[in-house]
């Protein structure tokens, strides 16, 4: 049972809601907490997609608990960076979609999270930024790799050298974030996106994910061989037959899983 999150599952879509007010700052505790209910859900046949939300209206996260640092030590700091890395290597190598839904202010932790889900939809409310910079540290949660990956090199160095946030539109436009919503129709926008992914083959959707998440860092033809292999593993499934025969039918597919 998680004291900080709330854990639930609606219609295949397995949902991580941060719930730490006021405004969902990581203590040690919540931290611990995150990992342990991807796996939760990663681990449940039912759950073919899962979601990292808030329960709070108008925070998604502000990220670490600074009370953490003020009373930790040099080792302190290693060991929640060591727990960091693990949960973004977890979330990475995850064989099932991870989207995020962000609304109020996601910044620090609170977005580095985010960077490493597959879509995500944020309110036209939210705010986001990685502010590290104005205590003197860097986001230890992955960002500095995520954003390199996912804005560029010039667009990364940009957001992390000012600090400052960012708005959902402004944040939309440099590809921070993919989908923007009113703020009362995110959590809806959001499940039924997943519940159309949850419709599709899970064997399918688990090797675009790993060929595009390790693809990306591997010289193009070590891409193309874990891609090779992901399609001639899916080429032997029963989904594969059917969703030819499906198609040459022009009848929708009934899939296996």
């Amino acid at each position: 049972m998680a004291d900080y999150l709330r854990v639930s599952v609606h219609d295949r879509v397995g949902w991580i809601e941060y719930d730490r007010p006021p405004v969902n700052a990581f203590s040690w505790e919540m931290l611990r907490e995150v990992p342990e209910a991807l796996e939760r859900h990663l681990g449940d046949p039912a759950v073919r997609v899962v979601v990292f939300a808030s329960a709070l209206e108008a925070h998604f996260s502000v990220g670490a608990d600074l009370r953490v640092f003020s009373e930790t030590d040099d080792e302190g700091v290693r060991r929640w960076v060591g727990v960091c890395h693990d949960l973004v290597r977890r979330m990475r190598a995850s064989p099932k979609p991870l989207l995020a839904a962000v609304h109020g202010t996601a910044v620090g932790g609170g977005l580095e999270i985010v960077l490493h889900c597959d879509v995500r939809f944020a309110a036209s409310t939210a705010r986001l930024g990685q502010p590290e910079i104005g205590i003197g540290f860097i986001p230890p949660v992955g960002a500095t790799q995520a954003l390199a990956r996912l804005l560029g090199r010039p667009r990364a160095l940009r957001l992390l050298y000012d600090g400052t946030l960012l708005g959902a539109g402004e944040a939309h436009a440099i590809g921070l974030v993919d989908v923007v919503v009113a703020p009362e129709r995110l959590r809806e926008e959001v499940q039924g996106y997943a519940e159309g992914l949850a419709r599709k083959p899970a064997r399918a959707l688990a090797a675009i994910r790993r060929c595009v998440t390790e693809g990306v860092d591997l010289p193009f033809d070590e891409g193309l061989a874990v891609e090779r292999e992901e399609a001639v593993a899916l080429g032997a499934t029963a989904d594969f037959r059917e969703g030819v025969h499906a198609f040459l039918d022009r009848r929708p597919p009934v899939w296996s899983d």
